[in-house]
């Protein structure tokens, strides 16, 4: 990201930019950046933008070999092509000379690093990875915001919105945005704020779920498994949810065994370093052993549902009273 900024204030450009990863709200963010450095707005003639798998690489090529019409750069902006993902023979080829008056700003979802395509632009271009953000710097981030509101919150009625955000930089936006709308009077941000206008992910319910059934609070685990099922949610992804979550458990208790810090763990497993110590405290209702069995039978519930032995409500209601009955 340093690269980028450095690259608009001195306005020297490389003619390929690749930005990934999964942190879509920087990515999106540094592609406007970038584009509005390089282009005017409504030039149609110098700007051209391309989206999805069915892009012809030739006609890349050949846009990228014409010479803007008054203007400093010809912009070509591609996004999702999927050209990082398996390798693209011919852009990998014209990447090391592309015409100093063009330049390409790929928007990618999925890379491969091995890949000749990537390796071309990270020799002849500049390759940027997006990654999610730790919590610290989103804790700055949503604090510097709010500060610019001229309002003040807690540090526990911060950690519950990002609670019920989770850590996705888009899903932070669109939240704090309605928080800062629906506490246009106050100065101060309150739980109850929080509770009233924040969207509680999904996740967190599953994670609210998982915290039941290991509790062996069965009633508990149903009501929130019917809950989801009112909020349409499928079954099947309720289950592929809930399995995801004793991974991270048993992902978690191995980390944990080996002695590796909540920091370490948390960019590991990919949760947020608050998170690890409610894993662990979930974990000590499982040995290993336990935690492989609930993943067998997770999957043999997927298996039974698509095979057609059992309807996929009963299928994920039978799961979770199996593990949420009392020991």
């Amino acid at each position: 990201m340093k690269t980028i900024d450095l690259n608009i204030k001195e306005k020297k450009f490389p003619g390929v930019y690749l930005l990934y990863g999964e942190e879509v709200y920087l990515k999106r963010q540094y592609r406007d950046k970038l584009l509005a450095a390089l282009t005017l707005p409504g030039d149609t003639m110098n700007f051209s933008a391309y989206q999805g798998k069915d892009i012809n690489p030739g006609e890349l090529i050949d846009l990228a070999e014409t010479l803007p019409f008054f203007a400093e750069k010809r912009v070509i902006l591609v996004e999702d092509s999927g050209f990082f993902k398996t390798t693209c023979d011919a852009l990998a080829e014209y990447f090391p000379q592309v015409n100093e008056t063009t330049c390409f700003i790929f928007v990618e979802s999925e890379v491969d690093k091995r890949g000749r395509t990537y390796k071309a632009v990270k020799k002849s271009g500049s390759a940027v990875e997006f990654i999610p953000q730790t919590e610290s710097v989103l804790t700055r981030w949503v604090l510097g915001r709010i500060k610019r509101e001229n309002k003040n919150i807690t540090q526990p009625v911060l950690s519950m919105f990002f609670e019920r955000t989770g850590f996705d930089m888009s899903n932070i936006d669109r939240e704090l945005e309605k928080l800062l709308c629906y506490t246009l009077k106050k100065d101060v941000i309150e739980a109850e704020d929080v509770k009233a206008v924040v969207t509680e992910k999904i996740s967190n319910k599953i994670f609210d779920m998982v915290d039941a059934i290991s509790a062996h609070n069965q009633k508990k685990a149903l009501d929130l498994y019917y809950d989801l099922l009112t909020l349409k949610e499928a079954p099947m992804r309720i289950l592929f949810l809930i399995t995801r979550q004793f991974r991270i458990l048993a992902e978690v208790k191995e980390l944990t065994g080996k002695g590796y810090p909540r920091s370490e763990i948390a960019k590991k497993v990919g949760v947020p370093e608050f998170a690890v110590g409610k894993y662990q405290n979930q974990n000590r209702n499982y040995t290993k052993d336990k935690l492989i069995q609930v993943l067998k039978d997770g999957a043999a519930a997927e298996e039974d549902v698509k095979t057609g032995k059992m309807n996929e409500k009963i299928a994920v209601e039978i799961f979770i009273v199996k593990y949420s009955k009392a020991s």
